[in-house]
């Protein structure tokens, strides 16, 4: 008996001493559920083809047929997707287990990152309402273009209040803009200059 005995605590001790990985974590310690991965990559490469596409349309000539056939339908297009999208992106961001910041981070930087967070997660909603707001008042708006599909244009045509939408739509895509750039540098700092290789929370979401 006491031969069994020692032979089942032995296989509870190997048992506790062996790591187990969560599933909701993509069986890494710290790393986000794939989901919230495939989620956060996808909205990273529209977001940033939406803000070169902006930027660009808006300088270029009208006469440039382009402009008005190509790149404003699309640029409406990816804006609706993307306000679709961070709509998932909350909701299974609130049915998963989020990793913690490693402990590495200092008190201020967790501050940042919090605030940083709500600032995105705000801004990806705002910035495609306005820019559904400003197409729906604009008077010569050909239209909420979704992907081949024409979406009803709920507010009335009035282009004074276009013009108020439109700048809100300018100053927030902006703000995401110097938004992005900070969220990058602190990723690459995290990676490359801390002592500290925990720190790196790159790799959470790759």
């Amino acid at each position: 008996m006491a031969s069994i005995a020692e032979g089942e605590t032995g296989k509870l001790n190997k048992l506790k001493a062996e790591p187990v990985s969560s599933p909701d974590l993509g069986g890494r310690t710290g790393r986000y559920p794939l989901s919230m991965r495939i989620l956060h990559w996808l909205m990273a490469a529209i977001i940033i083809v939406l803000l070169v596409a902006g930027i660009t349309m808006v300088r270029l000539d009208d006469q440039v047929p382009a402009k008005f056939q190509v790149l404003f339908p699309w640029h409406k297009s990816f804006g609706l997707l993307a306000f679709i999208l961070v709509v998932i992106r909350l909701w299974v961001r609130a049915r998963s287990r989020v990793p913690a910041l490693p402990d590495g981070i200092s008190g201020w930087e967790r501050r940042a990152v919090r605030a940083g967070s709500f600032l995105f997660y705000a801004l990806m909603i705002f910035v495609p309402c306005m820019g559904y707001a400003l197409s729906s008042t604009y008077t010569q708006s050909d239209g909420e273009f979704f992907f081949g599909v024409n979406l009803p244009e709920l507010l009335p045509k009035n282009d004074a209040q276009y013009e108020v939408f439109w700048l809100l739509h300018r100053i927030g895509a902006f703000v995401l803009l110097g938004l992005l750039v900070l969220h990058i540098l602190g990723a690459l700092k995290h990676r490359f200059l801390d002592r500290n290789r925990a720190n790196d929370v790159l790799s959470r979401m790759t």
